[in-house]
C-alpha cells in the first residue's frame, strides 16, 4: 500500500481540484464556502477540548462529522461526481440541534438582554464559532445562486449558529459565571 502524501504540488499554480476533478481558482466562492466550514469545524474542536459537559462534547463531535460532510458536499462538482447523493443532509440533523437547544435552555435564565462574548474561554470560542458559522452560511447562500445546494444544508448552518449561541450561555451557566450584559449607554 502506498503511503498518502499531504502535499500534491497541484495547487502551486493557484488552482485547486474539486471532488470530481474540476479545477478552480483558490479564490473561488466554492472554496470560500467549504473553507469557512472547515474553519468552523476547527473552532468547534477547540470548544470540545474544554471542560464542558459530556453530552455537549458528544453533540459537538456529531456536529464536526456533519460539518466535514457539508464541506465535502460544497467541494463536489455535482456535474462530475455523485458524492453529494452519498452524503445526505436530513431534517433529523436539524431536529437534533433544536432538541439540544431546548435541553440546554431548560437550565438557563430567560434572556432579556443582548449578551457580550466572554466570561470564560469556552464561551468566547462558542461565540467565535457562532460568527464563523454565520459567515459559512452567508458563503453557502451566495454559492447557492450559482450551483444547486440542498436547502437543508443552508438550514443546518442557520440552526447551528443558534445552537452555538445557546451553548455559549450553557457553558457559562455550568461554570457558575455570569453573562456579560450589553450596556448600550457606555
Amino acid at each position: 500500500m502506498t503511503k498518502f502524501k499531504v502535499y500534491t504540488k497541484t495547487g502551486d499554480s493557484g488552482t485547486t481540484g474539486l471532488i470530481g476533478g474540476t479545477r478552480v481558482p483558490k479564490h473561488h466562492l466554492r472554496l470560500e464556502a467549504y473553507g469557512t466550514v472547515d474553519e468552523l469545524n476547527s473552532y468547534i474542536g477547540l470548544i470540545r477540548s474544554h471542560d464542558i459537559e459530556s453530552k455537549s462534547k458528544e453533540i459537538l463531535l456529531e456536529i464536526q462529522n456533519k460539518l466535514f460532510m457539508i464541506g465535502s458536499r460544497l467541494a463536489t462538482d455535482e456535474e462530475k461526481s455523485d458524492l453529494k447523493e452519498k452524503l445526505p443532509i436530513v431534517e433529523a440533523d436539524i431536529l437534533l440541534l433544536e432538541k439540544e437547544m431546548d435541553r440546554m435552555d431548560e437550565e438557563l435564565a430567560e434572556l432579556n438582554n443582548f449578551v457580550l462574548p466572554g466570561g470564560s474561554l469556552a464561551n468566547g470560542f462558542c461565540h467565535v464559532a457562532r460568527t464563523v458559522c454565520r459567515r459559512a452560511e452567508r458563503r453557502a447562500n451566495q454559492l447557492s445562486n450559482d450551483v444547486n445546494i440542498n436547502p437543508l444544508l443552508l438550514k443546518y448552518l442557520n440552526r447551528l449558529s443558534d445552537y452555538l449561541f445557546v451553548l455559549s450561555r450553557k457553558v457559562l451557566h455550568d461554570a457558575g459565571a455570569d453573562e456579560i450584559k450589553w450596556k448600550p449607554d457606555l
